[in-house]
Formats: C-alpha cells, structure tokens, sequence
C-alpha cells in the first residue's frame, strides 16, 4: 500500500512558526515559546493556485484507520455513505476490504423503501470481505424477501461459522420449521444444536428458545429443570442488556413489580423480565434484518407476495412462512401464529396475553390449562 509523507509546512508558514535562530550550527525555531529543532524538516513548494491542501498529506494508513473506526461506530448507513460522498479519496480508502470488514450492523440497518440494486451491491461487497453482520443480514434479505433460498442460507452459515449468534439462532428456526422446503424437512435435532450454540454465546432468544425446547422435550430430552434454569439466564441477560444500553438510568419500580394478572400494558410499553415473577423492562429493539423484514412486508397487500402465506405474529420478528401453515398458531384463539416458542413467549407476554380469548369450541369451559394466576397458558399447535 502507497503511503504518503506527513504534514510538512511550507515556506508562507514561516510566520506562523515562529522566529528561526541557530544553536551549535542547527537550525532551530521558537514556537508558542518552545525551542523546535527543524534542521531536517522537509519543505515543498506551493502548488500552481499558491495554497495547499494539508489533507492531501495525511499518510493513507492513517486515513484508514479513522475510516475503520467510523465504520465500526456509524449510526447508520448515512453517517458513512456521506464521507463517501465527500471526495474522490475517501471513496477510494472507504470502500477498502479492511474498512468494510469492520463495519458496525448498523451501518447495514438499510430502510426496506430504499432497497436498491447499489445497496444490494453494498452488502454483498461487504460479506465478500469478510463481515459476518453483512453476511448475516444479506442472508436474511435473500432467504427471504428475495426467495433466493440457497444463497441466503450460504450468507447465514457463512455467519455463523465465525460465532454470529444471530446467524445460528436464524439457521436454527429455519431447521425447526423446514423452511424453503416441505415438512418433511424438519431437522429438530440439528435446530436444538444450532440454538445450544447460540445461547452458549449469550443469545438471549436463543436461551429462550433452548428452555422452552428443553421443557417440552422438542427435539431433545425433556428436562424441565434445565429448561427453567436456560429461561432464567435469558431474563437475566435481557435484564443485563437494558443496563448497559442504560446505566445512568434508574431502574423504575414499574420494572421490580409483582404483578400476577398483567406482566405488561395493553400499549407495548414493556417487555417481559423474569415474567416467571412479573418483571418488566422495555421491549428491546429488533436487528437490523428483522426490522428489513418487518417493513419489507408491511408495505405489501397481505403478509406476503402469497396471501396465503403470514407473518410471525410477534413484532420483532418479521419472518414470513415460506410455505402454507409452516408456523404454529395459539391453540386457544388460533388468531396469531410465531416462527418460534420463543417468538411466542415474548409475544404472548407482551400483547397476547391481554387479547387472546378462547374459540367457540372452548367457550363452555373445557380449559384445563390454566396456571396458578387464573390465566389460561397458551400453548403452541401445529397448523
């Protein structure tokens, strides 16, 4: 890689710098009142307008390295594409495979209205380099908004072959409900093994998912106990991931409050913590991809290009089915249907809970879930 000289001055600077004196035979000069030895500085000439343009001096490694530290750190995909946009240079150095590989997810968190051939091309780039959250999210947008279901798949396992939770918790639900193919190409195990791994690496949904798996012995051994405890850890991180986004804020009463009826309001303006005890924290904000997903089919007559076709009920989510009844549906209302258990549990805690009323074949009473509240549990059947 070429790398340009430093900062030198120029002659018309001389006034700036200071007074030019001489010690032992070496040129020196006082600037702001200290004695600087410039014996060996280098001096150019002024270009043909009589001005220079310091910023051409910058060495390109350390252009690069500012580069790298914005991309991790943009809050969105303006905040980089406006220094693109800037000069010839930094479009040049921005688009550098060690910039792009350390892009931040949201600087890939595109709006599903401004999709375009150039940002699908963005991406791509991006997950040709190396970056496991362009891999993961051009996966997500392939898979499926593009119908194209091998190459996003190719895009997560990419993903997730470097440790990207997201990337294995996605591939893991695509395993649990056979999506992209038929029923019959369900893989419960490997959908428990993929979530394990996820959740080993802190994925809070993931956590989720395993518990719930573990406690309805769904593709693994039942064991209620350890199914409790992987529920528990992921209230315990969900809790954590508040604090941290927050720890200046003060921790409301609203959020410590047992609450045995209602774990949230009718309005969305909680999630559920450690619901198990009626803990409430707000609902966390979805990933880049999901919240693609969620405009991309908002914008569209039904919940898919197929009417027949719906979307995860839950609001984070933004999964569609990929093919007829793929996902289960509430077995009391039979209204709401969720890609996962976990998608169910979040949903169930946080809208569905106040909404959910028995179907007429049920309204004489013949409920026997119901918890220790009063309230019927929800339970999740296939379509």
């Amino acid at each position: 890689m070429r790398t340009r000289r430093g900062l030198c001055y120029s002659r018309d600077m001389d006034e700036f710098c200071g007074e030019e004196i001489s010690c032992n035979g070496r040129k020196r000069r006082k600037v702001a009142g200290e004695v600087v030895d410039c014996s060996k500085r280098t001096r150019f000439a002024p270009d043909a307008g009589g001005e220079r343009d310091f910023f051409d001096d910058l060495p390109d490694d350390l252009v690069l390295c500012i580069l790298c530290k914005l991309s991790s750190t943009a809050g969105c995909p303006a905040d980089f594409v406006n220094v693109l946009m800037t000069c010839k240079r930094f479009n040049g150095l921005g688009l550098n495979s060690l910039v792009l590989s350390k892009a931040s997810r949201r600087m890939f968190a595109v709006k599903a209205r401004n999709w375009s051939d150039s940002a699908h091309r963005f991406l791509k780039l991006c997950a040709d380099v190396g970056n496991v959250e362009a891999c993961y999210t051009l996966g997500m947008i392939r898979f499926y908004c593009l119908q194209n279901r091998g190459s996003g798949v190719s895009f997560m396992a990419k993903a997730a072959i470097e440790s990207h939770a997201p990337a294995l918790y996605s591939l893991a639900i695509i395993q649990f409900n056979g999506s992209g193919g038929t029923k019959n190409d369900k893989d419960l195990r490997a959908g428990v093994a993929l979530c394990a791994r996820a959740a080993f690496l802190g994925h809070v949904d993931a956590l989720r998912e395993l518990g719930h798996c573990l406690q309805d012995g769904y593709g693994v051994k039942r064991n209620v106990t350890e199914g409790r405890r992987f529920l528990i850890q992921a209230n315990a991180r969900e809790l954590a991931a508040v604090l941290v986004a927050c720890p200046s804020a003060a921790v409301p009463r609203s959020w410590l409050t047992w609450n045995p009826h209602r774990h949230a309001a009718a309005d969305g303006g909680g999630c559920p913590l450690l619901s198990d005890f009626g803990c409430n924290v707000p609902s966390p904000a979805p990933h880049p991809a999901n919240q693609f997903l969620s405009d991309w089919y908002s914008g569209r007559t039904g919940s898919n290009p197929g009417s027949e076709l719906r979307l995860c009920s839950h609001s984070g989510c933004g999964r569609p089915e990929t093919r007829r009844h793929e996902f289960r549906r509430c077995s009391v209302c039979g209204a709401v249907n969720y890609c996962s258990r976990a998608c169910q549990a979040l949903d169930w805690k946080l809208r569905h809970k106040v909404e959910c009323s028995p179907v007429e074949r049920w309204a004489n009473g013949n409920v026997n879930d119901v918890n220790a509240n009063g309230d019927v549990d929800e339970v999740m059947e296939d379509s």
